[in-house]
């Protein structure tokens, strides 16, 4: 890709610039590397305008025939796939090699989402009444509003518009400013698609300029949101101006559960990729780990010697000279000194640290790979998410501190265990309240699963059969026969 990228909102198939422009930056070299513009309430106004128009022919395809537009996305996304990549890594700061494959999750996604244009079902409900059949039908909600974040930005376009799409709704995309070089790429490749024109719009600009006038339209019967908690509350507020149904994917603050009898090269393996991936940016990343008294050392010496050889710095550069990375930098300095903050109080608070515990002087937005033992229930690195590279780690006497701590949160989005032992496992699966449990293996989700919290970390969901079905709204046919 060029080196600097101006670009300009989507908006009834035709692109537009704005009065004035936010520069983005690369994160590991700090330069400005392109601009986007400051979308208004205008931008907005025509580009639902535009999509509650296109939706009326667009619902009257079958949904085969609307699978066939997610294929063709997807077969030009994948010839297009390194273009992205760069473009990802050099502006949110991922390595080469995971935004490769948040490119290749991008399309798949959008070939699996087509894969259920033949299995929309809808229900048949037996009557009360003789003579009477009750049909339940399943029918798009109208224009969906997407709202991106920063960390995974084009997986989150497919994870929004391909189910919205197939089940027939139209959608306006509000794309991060922190990330929005991506999006607008993905709008060039749109327009050269045959897709029809406002079924697909794009308006970049501030959240709360963009996201608040997308969040209160009246055109809008669904509003998609990824985010922070904070950002999920402020949507929930502007929707309740006309009850618009909202999905929400928040914050998450998972926690790790590592049992005496579990196998320690996998559990300490599966943690550290799951708290590095992204930088530790991931909302169902391994936040805070509890490690039961009987491996508690022999766990935090392999745990943190691991985390010592992880590999950071430049992704672009690094992959040009053959430098392969475990992480690269956060995506800004905020982000760096909103860590650092919550490190220093815990280490004033009495916690040790183990490895790193400091950002990286020089160039680019980089903190160290981060354990702290000896935290405490009250430490914020405990009780909120960190959204970085470090690793809180307090001991447990057994399965059932263990379950009352990791449940002790506002968050409820991801959770894990490590442990051999199967009635263990099983009852923690039983008893942990959260939407996701995964057992000895990194946090990960699959697109056929189904990417919900509980809580504070949001409504609704996305993947899988239930995800696909959030984007429609039930109508209920009550047919008498006499």
């Amino acid at each position: 890709m060029t080196d600097f990228l101006t670009a300009k909102n989507y908006v009834n198939g035709e692109f537009r610039t704005a009065d004035s422009q936010l520069d983005v930056e690369n994160p590991a070299t700090e330069q400005v590397i392109g601009t986007v513009p400051q979308g208004s309430i205008g931008d907005v106004e025509d580009a639902v305008v535009a999509a509650k128009a296109a939706q009326v022919s667009w619902a009257e395809k079958t949904a085969p025939e609307r699978a066939k537009y997610l294929r063709e996305i997807a077969a030009r996304l994948r010839d297009q796939s390194e273009l992205f990549a760069r473009c990802l890594s050099r502006e949110q700061g991922k390595t080469l090699e995971l935004a490769r494959g948040e490119v290749e999750s991008t399309w798949q996604y959008f070939e699996y989402t087509a894969e259920w244009a033949r299995r929309l079902e809808g229900e048949i409900i037996t009557s009360d009444r003789p003579g009477e059949q009750i049909f339940l039908f399943r029918k798009p909600i109208g224009v969906v509003a997407g709202i991106l974040p920063w960390n995974f930005p084009l997986f989150l376009i497919a994870r929004k518009m391909a189910p919205a799409l197939l089940t027939g709704n139209t959608i306006v995309f509000k794309s991060s400013s922190e990330t929005p070089l991506n999006a607008y790429l993905f709008a060039r490749l749109v327009d050269e698609t045959s897709l029809p024109k406002g079924v697909f719009g794009l308006v970049a600009g501030r959240g709360s300029t963009v996201g608040s006038a997308l969040s209160r339209h009246k055109g809008v019967g669904l509003i998609s949101v990824t985010g922070s908690v904070s950002t999920g509350a402020q949507i929930m507020a502007d929707a309740a101006t006309n009850i618009t149904k909202v999905n929400l994917e928040l914050g998450g603050n998972a926690p790790v559960i590592v049992m005496d009898d579990a196998d320690l090269d996998v559990a300490v393996e599966s943690v550290v990729a799951s708290r590095i991936i992204n930088t530790g940016q991931v909302c169902n990343c391994a936040e805070r780990v509890y490690v039961q008294d009987g491996i508690a050392e022999a766990f935090l010496d392999r745990l943190t010697d691991r985390m010592q050889a992880v590999q950071f710095g430049d992704p672009i550069a690094s992959a040009e000279a053959g430098v392969a990375l475990d992480m690269g930098p956060m995506v800004n300095r905020a982000g760096v000194d909103g860590v650092s903050r919550m490190v220093e109080e815990a280490k004033a608070a009495g916690a040790e640290v183990l490895c790193g515990g400091h950002e990286i002087d020089g160039t680019g937005h980089h903190y160290l790979p981060t354990v702290l033992a000896n935290c405490t229930d009250d430490m914020s690195v405990m009780r909120d998410e960190i959204f970085g590279p470090v690793l809180p780690v307090r001991r447990i006497a057994d399965l059932d501190e263990a379950i009352a701590l990791a449940n002790d949160s506002d968050l409820g989005l991801t959770s894990s265990i490590f442990s051999t032992n199967l009635n263990t496992v099983m009852k923690a699966c039983d008893k942990l309240s959260f939407g996701e449990t995964y057992v000895n293996r990194e946090h990960m989700e699959a697109f056929q699963g189904h990417h919900a919290g509980v809580r504070q970390s949001g409504i609704g969901g996305a993947d899988g059969k239930h995800g696909i079905y959030d984007f429609t709204h039930t109508h209920v046919v009550y047919m008498q026969r006499h």
